[in-house]
């Protein structure tokens, strides 16, 4: 049902107009009432069954270019006026000390009222369906293996978002995310192995009838992974030819390459990339693109605007190997002399807006996976990660949780104690082919980090990555 609680909109607007009577030039006021849903089976047990509302005022006041921020939970007037006092306070009391300050450019206002429809949301799911599916994806890893633990997990985030600022923009959008996760380990004859499969998507819960994503598939996918690893080899370590998967190099963009273009670091002059607009820093293979409204079909996230009301933007950040640009608030842009791309983001209306990605990834190339593996020919196929270590230095460590060693251009074994290291810097200057599938996900569970803010949802993916040279660790 399409219904907006106008109450909401003339809270905030009356909370910019006591911002600005207060001596701000500039006032944003959001306010999120957001549900939250998850549920942990444990050994087909219910460890966690969680509801949790998030609801309540961010107030951001600027004075001569310092930003200053409150929050209430309160939905009161007495709150909301005593959350804008201090905003505006904190923007004055730091504006003498702040040496970096963040002035922007004003805009036209934005009227938009954006309504979430999808075919199954789960609002209107009950809470035993979404349990069974948890059932039958665990019970199917009992197709591929006999595991000695099991672990499913559903998450639900959706709610509404209302954003209104001094310019008099209104806005009101619905965020969604759905996410399923089924993992296996095994313990057979003292060997640990670990297999896990899921999908995240801003789609409803329509996206676990599709073939690919059914509960059962994903739960014969963890099992499968898992006995490949139970029966895995370890591979010699050094430099070598590689090929990575989607989802490892969707981390990659993010962790090694996307938070190094992120404006703070940029402006600041903390990142590598500072200074270097316009310089090759790849093989014209590498393109780097930030997004925000990818289709929902695509599993990506859903995300029209940013916590500063910016209407988001597709941001090529390396095109052909050159670097083209940053991911921007409106300070950093107008100080950076270039448009914001709707990148200021909050984890929660708790949190101020920080430079944050959305959906950043690899751009497809032309091969097929068949092709890319006869490239190839010989060498590892890194399919997904399963952590690892980041720099603003844009050094990387990520352990692979799934991988294959190639002979001939096929696959010969699956690869256990393997991980793949480098300067991301490096990696794209040895980019020799992109495949031209292009998958993306997020997800309800883990996300983006960064200064205390977590976890960001975000999306993560693209295409699969030829490279002929990358640090593969392995046996010694």
């Amino acid at each position: 049902m399409k219904t907006i609680d106008e109450d909401i909109f003339d809270l905030l607007h009356k909370a910019v107009n006591k911002g600005l009577e207060l001596g701000a030039n500039f006032v944003e006021a959001r306010y999120d009432d957001m549900s939250l849903m998850t549920v942990n089976l444990l050994n087909e047990r219910i460890r966690e069954a969680s509801t949790k509302l998030r609801k309540g005022f961010g107030i951001m006041a600027y004075f001569d270019g310092s930003p200053g921020f409150s929050f209430t939970p309160e939905r009161n007037w007495e709150s909301i006026h005593t959350t804008v006092e201090n905003a505006v306070k904190i923007a004055k009391a730091t504006a003498p000390r702040n040496k970096v300050k963040m002035e922007f450019e004003r805009q036209k206002p934005i009227v938009d009222k954006q309504f979430t429809e999808v075919k199954k949301h789960p609002k209107n799911v009950e809470f035993d369906e979404k349990l069974s599916m948890l059932k039958r994806g665990v019970k199917a890893i009992e197709e591929k293996i006999q595991p000695s633990s099991t672990t499913g997990l559903y998450g639900e985030l959706f709610g509404d978002k209302y954003f209104v600022n001094s310019e008099e923009s209104e806005i009101f959008w619905q965020p969604l995310i759905v996410d399923l996760r089924i993992q296996a380990i095994s313990m057979a004859e003292g060997k640990r192995a670990n297999g896990i499969d899921g999908v995240g998507s801003s789609l409803g819960l329509e996206l676990f009838d599709k073939e690919e994503y059914l509960p059962e598939t994903i739960g014969s996918n963890a099992g499968k992974y898992c006995k490949e690893q139970s029966e895995a080899k370890s591979i010699k370590a050094g430099k070598q030819k590689a090929l990575i998967g989607w989802r490892l190099g969707g981390v990659l963009a993010h962790e090694s390459f996307g938070h190094l273009s992120e404006s703070d670091f940029v402006v600041t002059g903390m990142s590598p990339l500072s200074d270097k607009i316009g310089e090759v820093l790849g093989t014209e293979m590498a393109t780097i693109i930030d997004e925000g409204t990818i289709p929902r079909e695509t599993n990506g996230l859903w995300l029209p605007y940013d916590d500063q009301g910016i209407k988001t933007d597709k941001t090529v950040l390396l095109e052909k190997g050159i670097l083209k640009g940053y991911l921007h608030n409106r300070g950093t842009a107008k100080k950076m002399n270039a448009e914001p791309t709707g990148n200021s983001r909050a984890i929660t209306f708790m949190y101020p807006p920080i430079p944050r990605m959305k959906n950043t990834y690899f751009a497809p190339g032309d091969l097929s996976l068949e092709e890319a593996l006869e490239q190839l020919k010989d060498g590892f196929y890194a399919v997904s990660s399963s952590g690892g270590q980041v720099g603003l230095d844009g050094n990387f460590l990520f352990n692979c949780n799934r991988g294959y060693w190639v002979e001939n251009g096929e696959i010969k074994y699956a690869v256990r104690d393997s991980s793949l290291s480098g300067n991301i810097l490096e990696l794209i200057k040895h980019v020799q082919g992109v495949t031209k599938d292009f998958n993306i996900m997020t997800g309800y569970f883990g996300g983006c980090g960064k200064s205390g803010q977590f976890p960001l949802p975000v999306g993560l993916g693209g295409a699969e990555l030829l490279v002929d040279e990358v640090l593969v660790g392995g046996a010694k």
